[in-house]
């Protein structure tokens, strides 16, 4: 990708958050254009098994309550369908953050209002799964929905649309992977197939910022590297203000469907890998600096993540020794 624009010639510490906004424009018109052309429709409902559904207490004469017994899926499976549903949930407090950053106006405002009818779906399709394979407890996701909700919702990133863009970059892969490994680990091939195809909508969005952040690299290399540096040394998912996130958090760790090991190989190095990050060689004193820090933070990431692989495989020798006794 090529960008044409006079403000090249910049020094990257006269960039404003309205000036990249503006040299981007062009950039997010094409992408936008490639993601329309490749983003298929499909219908939630489609993906969902009504046939299992039955009434709940309440209203219903006939209604059952629930018990975990009634569902084929695993237990961590049920405990990342509920993190991944509540983050889903936030979704009007993520369309205020990016429509404050990005605006409502041009490409910027179509894609804005596009990426979040896309995410839409997400939020549907896995709320009907949920009750009607009732493979959650209907009282306390809805008891979770409104306390994390309610709690509303700010960005680590919100003071910098550079920030907010290599965020995004990172954390729609992210999403991607949690949702692909929840499926694995869920025990239901339907519930396979509906994350699946959620899946593929996040590495869409994916795809989008991360070839944004491609096109900040060469507007204003040191300031992106800045970000990307600050992006991932502080990265957190977007749903770790909801009840009991770092309980369940540790647990889809344990359970290999989000962790440190998963969070350095599939989520962060793709992403640099793609980008040449640690391998560009434009930059001025604050941006080497930023990807010296860049470098040395990885290397420790995967350090940490040796460590959680070792004591990971000692804890699965433990329950299949006990198991075989």
């Amino acid at each position: 990708m090529t960008i044409t624009s006079p403000h090249l010639a910049s020094p990257s510490a006269a960039w404003t958050d309205a000036r990249l906004l503006y040299a981007l424009e062009e950039v997010v018109e094409t992408e936008l254009n490639r993601h329309l052309k490749v983003a298929k429709d499909w219908m939630p409902h489609e993906y969902v098994p009504f046939s299992d559904a039955r009434n709940f207490p309440g209203i219903f004469e006939d209604g059952e309550a629930w018990d975990k017994e009634q569902s084929k899926v695993t237990e961590i499976g049920r405990i990342a369908l509920v993190v991944n549903l509540l983050t889903e949930d936030n979704l009007p407090s993520y369309h205020h953050e990016i429509a404050t950053l990005f605006g409502r106006d041009g490409a910027w405002g179509t894609w804005v209002h596009r990426w979040t009818a896309e995410e839409g779906r997400h939020g549907i399709v896995m709320r009907d799964y949920l009750l009607a394979s009732r493979a959650v407890d209907p009282d306390k996701l809805e008891a979770f929905r409104m306390a994390h909700m309610s709690e509303g919702f700010e960005s680590d990133n919100r003071h910098s649309m550079l920030h907010s863009v290599a965020y995004v970059a990172f954390q729609e892969l992210a999403t991607r992977i949690s949702h692909r490994n929840t499926g694995h680990q869920s025990g239901d091939p339907v519930c396979d197939r509906m994350l699946a195809r959620i899946a593929t909508d996040e590495n869409l969005h994916m795809v989008f910022y991360r070839n944004l952040l491609k096109a900040a690299f060469q507007l204003a290399p040191d300031l992106t590297m800045q970000a990307v540096r600050d992006v991932v040394v502080n990265f957190r998912m977007p749903g770790h203000g909801m009840p009991g996130f770092e309980r369940a958090a540790a647990q889809m760790a344990i359970g290999e469907v989000y962790n440190l090991r998963i969070h350095h190989d599939d989520v962060l190095q793709p992403v640099l890998r793609h980008l040449k990050v640690l391998e560009i060689d434009d930059l001025g004193p604050e941006g080497l600096r930023a990807q010296e820090e860049l470098g040395l933070f990885m290397g420790g990431l995967d350090a940490e993540a040796a460590k959680f692989d070792e004591k990971l495989a000692a804890r699965k020798a433990r329950l299949a020794a006990r198991a075989a006794g």
